[in-house]
């Protein structure tokens, strides 16, 4: 529910941002002569989304393309039709010109090839996978067609020695597990400072032996289910593998069998890791955590950064001035200062660094560079 209610922003927001649409102007080097700097739109643009946020993420990119004047042809995941075909039903409803906006529905080996590879559209905006994202780069690269990627991630939370503790394990437990850790913008990375480390493992196993695992719709339920037995399966699979590399896992990690059928798990909590774990070095899109042990903020950022992607990076803690330091130094497109990793506003640019992103950045006033193409005028008069 909430998530329609977002979409509904985006879609208010943009409605607003058809009349901020002001073009610019200059004077010439050359007397007698006027610039316009104009923006157009790209023209037809492919929209491939995710199955995590079937709504709201399909929508923060069908609404900026819709309000800058283009038209849509849009492909959502081949898991979650039902949304997808609702939210075109809403759009069709009002007066929009026919084929301005287009829902295909399929597989992407079939269908999100045809759409990444056809030299029909002029811009393909892509959220998912980074292997994905790769081959949607090399397709949409054949026929210059403009390309914007959002991908993995493997976002980490500091939390420094002069942490508020309750304020920490929140943090951590709303980024990390809310949505059943499958968001781009989970934080599967916890970075602890040695002088709080066993104070804060104490009090997140706490605060994890009271979530209830089920239905969604239940009343009292905390976390859902896995998307897919597949998803589930290579959750379980991770925990595993950390193990057997050396990790120790403190609560969870294991299949919930719940009233309902379902692919229910319990939240996975692992400690004794390393960043060179593979657990820590690859997205594992699943209620699980691992904890990192540190000496200082020198090596927490250092930690930090040692990773192939760069969306979103947080920390907690008292200090201005090592909140200011990681804010220059997170190699990430989104910084949150206590505050979880997951969870943005829908008026600001969102994306990553590394090969968590390419291309312009989403949402907000930013889009309008993705969605729109410049065109200077000169005029003699």
């Amino acid at each position: 529910m909430s998530e329609v209610h977002r979409s509904g922003q985006f879609f208010h927001y943009y409605g607003a941002e058809v009349l901020r649409q002001i073009d610019e102007r200059a004077d010439s080097v050359r007397p007698g002569v006027e610039v316009e700097v104009r923006r157009e739109p790209v023209g037809v643009v492919g929209v491939i989304s995710p199955w995590n946020f079937p709504m709201a993420t399909a929508v923060w990119k069908i609404a900026p393309a819709l309000a800058f004047g283009n038209s849509v042809v849009f492909k959502p995941a081949n898991l979650v039709p039902a949304s997808a075909w609702a939210l075109t039903e809403i759009i069709h409803r009002q007066s929009l010109p026919a084929g301005t906006f287009n829902l295909v529905m399929g597989p992407g080996s079939s269908i999100g090839d045809e759409l990444i590879s056809s030299p029909d559209i002029h811009a393909l905006s892509f959220t998912g996978s980074l292997e994905v994202g790769r081959r949607v780069a090399a397709a949409t690269a054949a026929n210059l067609v403009k390309c914007q990627l959002e991908m993995g991630s493997k976002n980490a939370l500091i939390i420094a020695d002069d942490a508020d503790m309750e304020l920490a394990v929140e943090a951590a437990f709303n980024g990390a597990y809310s949505g059943t850790g499958q968001k781009c913008t989970a934080s599967s990375r916890l970075i602890v400072m040695e002088s709080v480390h066993d104070e804060f493992v104490e009090k997140l196993t706490q605060r994890l032996s009271q979530v209830r695992v089920g239905h969604a719709l239940e009343e009292g339920v905390h976390m859902g289910p896995a998307v897919d037995a597949r998803q589930l399966e290579s959750n379980l699979s991770w925990v595993q593998r950390a193990q057997q590399e050396g990790a120790t896992l403190v609560c969870g990690g294991e299949r919930v069998e719940c009233a309902t059928d379902g692919y229910f798990m319990s939240p996975a909590l692992l400690v004794n890791t390393s960043n060179d774990m593979a657990i820590n070095r690859e997205e594992i899109f699943g209620p699980t955590a691992c904890v990192i042990k540190v000496s200082d903020a020198e090596e927490a950022i250092n930690v930090l950064n040692d990773t192939h992607f760069g969306l979103t990076a947080g920390i907690i803690t008292n200090s201005l001035k090592l909140a200011s330091s990681f804010k220059a130094r997170a190699e990430t497109g989104c910084v949150m200062v206590n505050l979880p990793t997951a969870g943005t506003d829908y008026h600001v640019p969102f994306g990553g660094r590394k090969a968590s992103s390419f291309g312009p950045r989403e949402q907000g006033r930013y889009a309008r560079e993705f969605y729109t193409i410049v065109k200077t005028c000169y005029i003699k008069a």
